[in-house]
C-alpha cells in the first residue's frame, strides 16, 4: 500500500534519527519548509493518476548536493529500468575508458607490403561503431595507395576483441531483425551517422506506374544482403520489410505510394564489414585471390592501413541523445576487454557493477547495457544516489552534456527530450535520460529548482496497462523546476503544460507501433 506522502509529515515529529523509510523529511526535522510540504502535496497529487492504480511506480527526489531526500515513493524497490540502465554504463565507460578514448580498427599483413602481398591480409577491429561504408572504402584506398595491386591468400576477419556472443541474454528473439537489436561484434558498420551499428537502411520507392514493381536500394550499397521485391506501386505506402532469420535476405512486400525507409539489422556484422571493406578494395583495384573468412591476425603483422574513432566523449553525444543500444553493448564488452582482457558482456558487466556499487547503487541486478533485458533492475534511490556521486568527476561535464536535454529542437541536443517539456520551466534545464519498454517507462536526471539548488530524481513505472505515464514524468520534473523552499508553487500551471498522453518513447516489442517506440528509434528520425 502507498504510503501518503501527506501522513508522512504528520509524523515528522516523531522520527528518530535514522528517519523513517519513505519520508521526504530530513531526520530530525520537525517541519518541513513551506516550499518542500507543498513539493509533497504536489508530487502524491500526480502520482494519485489512475493509470499506476493497477501499476508500480518509483520515485526519488534529492538535493545534488547534500543528499537530502525530498520525496520518496517506493525508492528503494527494484524496477525495471529499460534504458535508464544507460546511465549506468555511459559512466563507466567514461570512468573506465576515458573520454579520450578511440576504437581503432586495422589493415595487417603478415608479409612484406609491395605490389603483392604474399598470403594473408587481415582487416581487425575493436567495437568501432562509428565505421561507415566509406569507412571501410578510405582503408582500402590506402591499401591500394601502399601500392598494393594483389593479395594472394584471404581476406580474414578478426573480430576476436570481443567473444562471439551476438545478442544480450534476455533479448527477446522476435526483435532480432531490428536495428534497435542489432548483433554486437568486434567489426561492424553503420548506415549513417546515427552510427546504429550492425545494420542497413532498405529504401522502398514508387516504380514506373501503378501496379508496376517497387524500387528497393541500401544505404550502403551492398551484396552482403539480398533484397527480394515484391512491393508495388500503389495509391498508398503499406510496405512490410523483413529480414528472414537466420540469413541476410530482406523481403519487401506491400505497396508504396511515396519513398519509405526501414532500418534492418544484419545476420553477422563481422561479414558485413569483411563485404564492404572487400567491396573497397575492389573499387580501388585491389585483387584478393582467396576467399573471406573468420580468423585471427597473426602475432607479427605489418599496419597497411589504419582508422581511429572519434572519441568516447563525443561519440556520448549519439549514444545518450539517441538512446544506441549497440553503443551500449560495445561499450560494455570494451571495459571487459580492459579491464579483464575479455571482451564479454560479463566482464564488461562486472566492471558496470563496481563502479556502480562504488558510487552508491546499493542494490542492483545488470544483464546488459543497454536496458534491453526485462531482467535488469534498478531502484530510484540508486540511480539518484549515482546521478548525485558523479558530479565530482572530471568527465562529469561531457556526460552531463550529452544526456538528452527538455524542449531543446535539436536532435543532438534535446534528443529524446526534444519534444518534451517545451515551454516549461524544465526546458533547456532538465538533463535526463528516458527509458521504455512495453509496460516501462523511466526518466532520471538533473534539474535546477527555482532558487538555483541542483537536484537529481528518478521516476520509474512498471507494468501499466495502457497510456504510458510519460506526460507524469514531465509533470514531476516541470514541478521540481518550479520547487522553491519559500513559498508554495501553483502546481496546476505545470499540470496545464504537459498534455496528458503525449508522445511516447521506446520499445522492443515485434513490429512495434509509434506508440511503443523511443522517439530517437522510430525511423526516420522523429526527435
Amino acid at each position: 500500500m502507498r504510503l501518503s506522502r501527506r501522513i508522512t509529515i504528520m509524523l515528522a515529529g516523531a522520527v528518530l534519527a535514522t528517519g523513517i523509510a519513505g519520508s521526504g523529511v530530513p531526520a530530525g526535522a520537525r517541519d518541513p519548509a513551506p516550499g518542500v510540504a507543498d513539493l509533497t502535496r504536489d508530487l502524491d497529487q500526480i502520482l494519485a493518476d489512475s493509470r499506476l492504480a493497477p501499476a508500480r511506480a518509483g520515485v526519488a527526489v534529492r538535493v545534488a548536493a547534500t543528499g537530502e531526500d525530498l520525496y520518496s515513493l517506493d525508492a528503494d524497490k527494484l524496477f525495471a529500468p529499460a534504458s535508464n540502465t544507460k546511465l549506468l554504463t555511459s559512466a563507466a565507460a567514461l570512468d573506465t575508458l576515458g573520454t579520450g578514448f578511440r576504437f581503432t580498427t586495422d589493415v595487417l599483413a603478415a608479409s612484406r607490403v609491395g605490389h603483392t602481398v604474399a598470403g594473408d591480409l587481415t582487416l581487425r577491429g575493436t567495437g568501432d561503431p562509428t565505421m561507415l561504408a566509406a569507412d571501410y572504402d578510405a582503408l582500402a584506398a590506402e591499401v591500394a595507395a601502399a601500392g598494393v595491386k594483389v593479395v594472394t591468400g584471404r581476406l580474414v576477419a578478426d573480430d576476436t576483441w570481443f567473444d562471439d556472443v551476438r545478442l544480450g541474454t534476455d533479448w527477446a528473439w522476435d526483435d532480432e531483425p531490428y536495428y534497435y537489436a542489432g548483433q554486437i561484434s568486434a567489426l561492424t558498420a553503420s548506415p549513417d551517422t546515427d552510427y546504429d551499428a550492425g545494420s542497413v537502411i532498405v529504401s522502398v520507392a514508387p516504380g514506373d506506374g501503378p501496379g508496376k514493381a517497387a524500387k528497393v536500394s541500401t544505404t550502403p550499397a551492398t551484396g552482403y544482403v539480398k533484397i527480394v521485391n515484391r512491393a508495388v506501386t500503389g495509391d498508398e505506402t503499406d510496405v512490410l520489410v523483413e529480414r528472414q532469420h537466420g540469413t541476410n535476405t530482406v523481403v519487401v512486400t506491400g505497396t508504396v505510394s511515396e519513398p519509405y525507409d526501414e532500418w534492418v539489422a544484419v545476420w553477422d556484422p563481422t561479414l558485413y564489414a569483411a563485404t564492404l571493406f572487400r567491396e573497397g578494395l575492389t573499387r580501388h583495384g585491389v585483387k584478393v585471390l582467396g576467399p573471406t573468412v573468420r580468423g585471427t591476425a597473426p602475432a607479427k603483422t605489418a599496419t597497411v592501413a589504419s582508422r581511429q574513432s572519434m572519441t568516447l566523449g563525443d561519440l556520448l553525444v549519439p549514444f545518450l541523445k539517441l538512446s544506441n543500444n549497440m553503443h551500449a553493448e560495445i561499450l560494455t564488452k570494451t571495459m571487459g576487454r580492459k579491464v579483464s582482457g575479455t571482451g564479454t558482456w560479463a566482464a564488461g558487466l562486472a566492471v558496470t557493477t563496481a563502479f556502480a556499487q562504488a558510487n552508491g547503487v546499493k542494490t542492483l541486478r545488470l544483464r546488459d547495457g543497454s536496458g534491453l533485458s526485462r531482467v535488469d533492475a534498478l531502484t530510484p534511490a540508486g540511480i539518484t544516489a549515482l546521478l548525485a556521486a558523479v558530479r565530482g568527476k572530471p568527465w562529469f561535464p561531457t556526460w552531463y552534456a550529452a544526456l538528452p536535454i527538455a524542449g531543446e529542437a535539436d536532435r543532438m541536443v534535446g534528443g529524446t527530450l526534444r519534444s518534451r517539456m517545451g515551454g516549461t520551466p524544465a526546458a533547456g534545464n532538465v538533463h535526463a535520460k528516458t527509458g521504455s519498454l512495453t509496460g516501462v517507462t523511466a526518466l532520471s536526471g538533473y534539474v535546477t529548482s527555482a532558487d538555483g539548488e541542483p537536484l537529481v530524481f528518478s521516476v520509474i513505472s512498471n507494468g501499466y496497462l495502457s497510456g504510458a505515464p510519460r506526460d507524469l514524468e514531465d509533470r514531476v520534473a516541470v514541478r521540481l523546476a518550479q520547487f522553491t523552499r519559500k513559498a508554495a508553487v501553483d502546481e496546476t500551471a505545470a499540470a496545464r503544460s504537459v498534455t496528458p498522453g503525449s508522445p511516447p518513447q521506446e520499445a522492443a516489442e515485434p513490429a512495434p507501433s509509434a506508440g511503443d517506440l523511443e522517439c530517437s528509434w522510430l525511423k526516420p528520425a522523429q526527435c
